[in-house]
């Protein structure tokens, strides 16, 4: 029985434990600890149980707001949004996992960020995810792809949950590391909210849900470390997911909350047993007594060490009410799920554990969730990055417009989210495609909007101005439906934290991303620090995802992205482009990463958020599309093309010069929207830009059945061709 055995430094080192590490918990303890107890410190002092590398520099986000309910803490932030309903939501990764093995990876992310969400009392109504991969051509790009894009599809859709939206992206820093960001939304009745807050001495602690296996064992500890050449060895560590169980256990969690049996609930995630036990009486200031051979396994001769640090899915441990313990056996033994009392509350400050009537572990609770530990890892600015020295002397600038509607990032990824039943429980207002995905609330006459974004080009050249960007424009695609932005959860995707780039380019994020959220009133309400996305030294761009809700209060002030009526005007709101600096357009066309990454002036940005909510309600816009990857012409052509009906575009202003041309076309920047408005509405958008203070063009008129624009001269058709399968060419490109 090794694990009850005193451990040495070694066996500390061997668990991913810092010598510092090691000497405070004998410090602490008066004691080595044994096997057990140490795969326990291991686990929730790892990088992705404790934060240990970002809580410091987290603590300076805006958590708070008018609407916040619930902020970080929690297994999922919560927001109130009026008529006695609460939002739910959060987005988590799961990029290691997706790496080695794509399609469980993906599939356990899903059903774990949903798990989230129901643990806090509320149904899972979307989910939308942010994807990255490698270079297309890469050899494992195409494989790594339809992995993933299969387990999150399978895992939704048996589910019963639609997959609504989301982004895709292609780029060689993501060759031996992908990100797998899963994003779900909930609602829950605002005065029925569960906590993970155990309590109530001699309250019984119930398992609820599959069985216990060897699946996903030092899952935690295998996230908070790089990959090397051994990396696809870790596929035990990877968890298996069963989503037709996950049903199960939603329907049975949610009957159970309609009883007075929960006191508190937290579903087993990372680090599984552990996690829970210890969390749990953490947040209730309380002690907890296990006992693992009550624990439904699955494989014969698991060990407490195996028990505690397994990571199967579809598990809840809940803190049921002294004397309901029937109640719950009967609704777990009606929806055919493992049900049984683990253990209880009771006094004092530690978690101790049973196995064989044997006591395998006593811990100090303040230990293991409290005295986890926090670093302040030394930062050192990145290089200057190189400018853009783009040059389009001679180029065919239409010939380069074809080529960016057919790059995957920006193209028809339609090939994704055809796979995902983004229609089901008949709520999905707006789906995939558009600048939001838009979700009625079942009931009312209002709907929930909710985006998610990233820019790992930005974020590389400038981290700080990179995360106020992507808060920005989170925001813009909720506004552009005519919903307003009420909070966020983020996602924060880095390289390794010991590398002082790295730590300066979280910390530099992290202060962009509460500028931006001071200024738009969007408190960070949830979210996820995924750190050590390195392979063999290389590490990922930075890449912040913001995942933001807002709230239409009207549902038939909702605004289309796409060109609705023939003669409608088209106007851009905002700014004009001047650079191809840090543009889709440089990289994909000409080759060049150059920055400065563009500016953005946050308090023009939030005016043209109240400008777009304000022109929603008087409806006063046919559509509304964000401008961003591709510039201008490309978001003139999804509006052309994207919508039920093919709607032209005939350009109304002159191009001078070659340069400005493509800068007027293809540059990218902040706070720029491309409507469209019927020629009596023209006056009232005027005194709108008027009053807002913001600069606003005409561009042309919806009309026929071409799209014109400078150089670029073609049919609807041809710029359907050219987007089309954009995403699949990558599956193809490495078949036989």
């Amino acid at each position: 029985m090794w694990w009850m055995q005193p451990t040495t430094a070694d066996d500390a080192r061997a668990h991913g434990l810092a010598a510092d590490d090691y000497r405070k918990i004998l410090e602490v303890l008066g004691r080595a600890p044994n096997g057990v107890e140490l795969g326990i410190l291991s686990v929730m002092w790892s990088e992705h149980c404790c934060y240990k590398s970002s809580k410091f520099h987290l603590r300076r986000l805006p958590t708070r707001g008018a609407c916040v309910i619930e902020g970080p803490g929690e297994n999922a932030g919560v927001i109130d949004i009026g008529e006695g309903l609460a939002a739910v939501f959060k987005i988590e990764s799961h990029n290691h996992p997706s790496f080695i093995e794509p399609f469980q990876g993906a599939a356990t992310g899903v059903g774990g960020i949903m798990r989230d969400i129901f643990t806090m009392g509320a149904r899972p109504i979307a989910n939308l995810n942010s994807l990255h991969f490698g270079a297309t051509d890469h050899p494992r790009t195409a494989f790594l792809l339809e992995g993933v894009v299969a387990g999150i599809g399978n895992y939704g859709n048996c589910m019963g949950v639609p997959t609504v939206g989301g982004e895709i992206e292609f780029h060689p820093c993501y060759n031996g590391n992908i990100l797998v960001n899963a994003f779900t939304l909930g609602l829950v009745d605002r005065t029925k909210i569960f906590r993970a807050k155990a309590s109530g001495v001699g309250n019984p602690v119930i398992y609820l849900g599959s069985k216990t296996g060897r699946d996903g064992i030092h899952g935690a500890t295998m996230a908070s470390a790089a990959f090397d050449e051994g990396s696809e060895d870790r596929r035990p560590t990877v968890q298996v997911g069963d989503p037709f169980t996950e049903k199960l256990l939603l329907e049975a969690c949610m009957e159970l909350m309609a009883t007075d049996a929960v006191v508190a609930i937290q579903d087993m995630g990372a680090a599984g047993l552990t996690c829970s036990t210890f969390e749990m009486a953490a947040k209730g200031a309380c002690g907890m007594r296990v006992h693992l051979n009550a624990v439904p396994t699955r494989e014969s001769g698991m060990n407490p060490y195996e028990m505690m640090l397994s990571e199967s899915q579809e598990r809840m441990l809940l803190v049921a009410r002294k004397g309901t313990e029937d109640r719950v056996r009967v609704i777990a033994e009606k929806w055919e799920l493992d049900m049984a009392i683990v253990g209880e509350i009771v006094t004092g400050d530690r978690v101790e554990v049973y196995f064989n009537q044997r006591k395998v572990a006593d811990l100090p609770v303040a230990l293991v969730v409290d005295g986890t530990p926090e670093l302040q890892r030394p930062q050192t600015p990145a290089p200057s990055p190189p400018r853009c020295r783009a040059r389009v002397d001679g180029r065919d600038l239409q010939q380069d417009f074809f080529k960016l509607l057919g790059d995957p990032t920006i193209g028809d990824a339609s090939w994704v989210w055809q796979q995902y039943d983004h229609t089901v429980q008949t709520n999905t207002v707006f789906g995939p495609g558009g600048d939001a995905a838009l979700i009625r609330i079942q009931g009312t006459d209002r709907a929930l909007a909710v985006s998610v974004d990233s820019n790992s080009s930005w974020s590389q050249l400038d981290p700080f101005l990179g995360a106020q960007l992507t808060v920005a424009e989170s925001g813009r695609n909720l506004v552009c439906t005519g919903a307003t932005p009420l909070a966020l959860t983020n996602c924060l995707n880095f390289g390794n934290p010991e590398h002082p780039i790295v730590m300066w380019q979280l910390s530099q994020t992290i202060d962009g991303m509460a500028a931006a959220c001071d200024v738009f009133k969007t408190p960070v309400i949830s979210g996820n620090v995924s750190l050590y996305n390195e392979t063999l030294g290389t590490d990922i761009y930075p890449t912040p995802t913001i995942a933001m809700v807002g709230l239409l209060n009207r549902l038939n002030d909702r605004v289309p992205s796409s060109f609705q009526n023939d003669g409608d005007r088209i106007w851009l709101l905002g700014p004009e482009a001047n650079s191809l600096a840090a543009s889709h357009y440089a990289r994909c066309c000409l080759g060049d990463d150059g920055g400065p990454c563009p500016s953005i002036d946050l308090q023009l940005e939030y005016r043209l958020w109240q400008l777009m909510i304000q022109a929603a309600q008087e409806k006063l816009f046919a559509s509304a599309h964000d401008v961003s990857r591709g510039g201008l012409v490309v978001a003139i052509a999804e509006s052309c093309v994207t919508g039920r009906r093919l709607v032209g575009f005939q350009s109304g202003f002159h191009l001078d010069g070659k340069t400005d041309v493509a800068s007027t076309l293809f540059g990218e920047g902040a706070s720029r929207i491309v409507v469209s408005v019927s020629g009596e509405k023209e006056l009232r958008l005027k005194a709108l830009l008027s009053a807002y203070q913001l600069p606003g063009r005409y561009l042309g008129v919806a009309h026929g059945e071409r799209l014109t624009i400078g150089p670029v001269d073609l049919t609807l058709q041809e710029v359907q061709a050219a987007r089309r399968g954009s995403v699949q060419r990558v599956v193809a490109h490495n078949r036989p």
